[in-house]
């Protein structure tokens, strides 16, 4: 898939931004960072901090307690990116001086204002080439609320579950047991790794949940828990996307959380190729390329199953930009399926070039 080319092509990688996942996006950009070729790119890293401030970075001095995921920072720059729309490629400007054309954008942003369409958009309205699903994808599958109606219209199982808004009418905790049973989970409709993710039991622990999870989003998730093994699957492509071969998270941990994921060394075991039949594999490959499609999706997504003890895999989310940290299993299960963390990259950037063709080919004018 990748082009031969004498020119370097000139990648801008955002990291950082305003979500709870700040210090994941950090970790994850060092490493495409690192994996990208210097003969083949010129790397120019912006990071975005927690006030929103855009700063142009140094590759070679990018972050500072890199080896904690919990206290991990971006290096202080002096030099405050400002945009300006209509310049097309040359849009970056670092005290009114471009900082050269651009020939495509890596967001590597997790989370809300990153991951949910708001900076697609905004890369779009400039007219710039970017990694990663567009923007109704994006915003839709940050939702957990509008993917599970979408997979649901769609026939792809997914688990069952109940909606809150903190300004809408109360779900006291006997309706949610009743339709749901106990455990139940309650997460924000619209975060990811984990965050805000309680497990209850009881209705103290449902009132807890409720008012934690509060504080991460408007709009909750109640959903039922699903006994069972979880499963991932890596997809790649735009019109005709390929699903990777199927890694497995083996819990140690009460369940996958923003700890287990990141910080503890000993909540989980990640095994790639997940223990599966023939079929079974084929099954789970099938089940996430049409939820991409579902989805809107484009460039890459990660989709998350769980295999319930009736052997019926079940939908539980799809991270359009997921982690690509030391132990991240997107890259991991592309490197058991025959595509190295330099090759991915390459392919990522070409997805996002294809696209793009695609799009400016499009008529914008009746005339």
């Amino acid at each position: 898939m990748t082009k031969t080319t004498n020119k370097k092509t000139t990648i801008i990688v955002l990291l950082g931004g305003q979500s709870s996942e700040h210090e994941i996006s950090l970790l994850s950009a060092r490493n495409i960072i690192r994996a990208m070729s210097p003969e083949k790119y010129k790397v120019i890293p912006i990071g975005i901090d927690r006030t929103g401030k855009w700063w142009l970075q140094s590759t070679e001095n990018l972050l500072e307690n890199e080896s904690n995921p919990k206290k991990v920072k971006l290096v202080e720059s002096k030099s405050q990116i400002s945009l300006k729309p209509g310049e097309g490629p040359n849009c970056f400007f670092v005290n009114d001086k471009s900082i050269g054309q651009v020939d495509c954008v890596f967001p590597v942003l997790h989370g809300p204002k990153g991951e949910d369409g708001s900076i697609q958009g905004l890369l779009k309205l400039l007219g710039l080439r970017f990694v990663g699903c567009d923007v109704l994808a994006s915003a839709a599958c940050m939702d957990k609320d509008i993917t599970k109606r979408l997979l649901s219209l769609a026939e792809i199982p997914n688990s069952k579950y109940l909606v809150t808004e903190k300004d809408g009418e109360d779900l006291h905790f006997n309706v949610a047991q009743k339709s749901l049973g106990t455990p139940m989970f309650i997460k924000p409709a619209n975060q990811g790794s984990s965050v805000g993710v309680y497990k209850v039991n009881s209705e103290e622990e449902f009132e807890t949940g409720l008012k934690q999870a509060f504080k991460f989003d408007t709009k909750l998730l109640v959903e039922e828990a699903v006994s069972g093994r979880e499963i991932e699957c890596s997809v790649l492509g735009n019109s005709r996307p390929v699903a990777s071969l199927p890694g497995e998270i083996i819990l140690s941990d009460v369940f996958y959380s923003f700890e287990t994921k990141y910080i503890s060394d000993s909540g989980a075991q990640l095994q790639i190729p997940a223990k599966l039949s023939e079929a079974e594999v084929a099954e789970v490959q099938s089940l996430a390329i049409k939820a991409y499609t579902t989805l809107g999706c484009s460039g890459l997504a990660r989709v998350d199953f769980f295999l319930n003890e009736s052997g019926k895999f079940i939908v539980n989310e799809i991270n359009t930009m997921p982690g690509f940290t030391r132990i991240s299993m997107y890259p991991s299960m592309w490197a058991e399926s025959g595509i190295d963390y330099p090759e991915l990259i390459d392919n990522l950037v070409d997805l996002a070039m294809a696209r793009w063709e695609s799009i400016t080919a499009l008529k914008s004018s009746v005339q």
